[in-house]
């Protein structure tokens, strides 16, 4: 209970690309890749080490 499978991610896709369309859901996938992306370089960037070498 509490994981995705194949089948899960395909329906929720679905649904997504019904609510959404085609084009306006590449837009969202960018968007969500450039926070995920964005917060993993935070993250790094507050890390204990970094505070070091400033």
């Amino acid at each position: 209970m509490g994981k995705l499978g194949f089948p899960e991610i395909a329906l929720i896709l679905v649904i997504a690309l019904l609510i959404f369309g085609p084009s306006k859901l590449s837009g969202v996938g960018r968007g969500l890749g450039e926070g995920i992306r964005n917060f993993k370089n935070a993250m790094r960037d507050d890390s204990p080490d970094s505070e070091h070498k400033k």
